[in-house]
């Protein structure tokens, strides 16, 4: 999927399920969500819909059950999800954030050998 995948935390939790045993009959993905989030199951169905809308999930009828399939991996969702919350954190000052959490980190010693090499590379692109 080429585009971008803005998915928000309560559709997190219906993916979860949807990859955790795809294909997802929608009466498991309510259940499950029902009994561990509390959810309605207007909720989860609007949820459903909303990733079904937005082409992250794939819908089709089996017998008388919709079935789920994600059409976006864990990863790619992942990915795009951390370099969002990246791009919002680094703001305008990539380097001030990066050192603050170089400073704050409890690196070991491999961490610190592979922040070197890293460096040495960017300061050999220049």
């Amino acid at each position: 999927m080429s585009k971008s995948i803005h998915i928000t935390e309560a559709e997190w939790e219906v993916m979860t399920v949807v990859w955790k045993s795809e294909p997802a009959a929608a009466t498991a993905i309510v259940e499950e969500l029902v009994d561990t989030r509390g959810w309605t199951l207007g909720t989860v169905r609007t949820l459903l819909r909303r990733l079904v809308n937005k082409g992250i999930l794939g819908q089709r009828m089996e017998g008388k059950r919709f079935l789920y399939t994600a059409r976006v991996s864990m990863e790619e969702c992942a990915k795009q999800a951390s370099e969002t919350l990246w791009d919002r954190v680094l703001g305008r000052a990539p380097s001030a954030t990066l050192l603050n959490l170089v400073r704050k980190a409890n690196l070991s010693k491999n961490d610190i050998q592979e922040l070197r090499q890293i460096l040495r590379s960017k300061e050999s692109d220049q």
